[in-house]
């Protein structure tokens, strides 16, 4: 049998792996040092950003967010930074800034 092979040079989640070999595929993966890790979950977060904002349904919305919530858990997992420090900071920069509820947009600011 003949095996083509598509390059995808990503972080995948755990259990991918055998996902693609449940399908009759052939994975190579391999385990990223902490350095190129928080890289790659960066990177990986970027690609499922942009992912929600071309998602249209609430299903789809759903889905993206829940990959959006699960590597952003991971990152500061990652970087010693508990739950509870990202609600506390969230919960300042509201009191500070607001939240979006407004629905604001900035279109420019005139400054002299």
């Amino acid at each position: 049998m003949n095996m083509s092979r598509k390059i995808y040079n990503k972080l995948i989640r755990d259990k991918i792996p055998e996902v693609i070999k449940s399908k009759g595929g052939v994975p190579k993966t391999f385990i990223l040092d902490n350095k190129k890790f928080r890289e790659a979950l960066k990177a990986k977060l970027t690609e499922e950003a942009q992912e929600l904002l071309e998602a249209q349904s609430a299903e789809d919305v759903l889905n993206e967010l829940s990959d959006v919530e699960e590597l952003v858990k991971t990152i500061a997992k990652n970087y010693k930074i508990s739950n509870e420090e990202i609600e506390s900071y969230r919960i300042k920069k509201l009191k500070e800034r607001g939240g979006f509820d407004k629905q604001l947009f900035l279109e420019y600011v005139e400054e002299k």
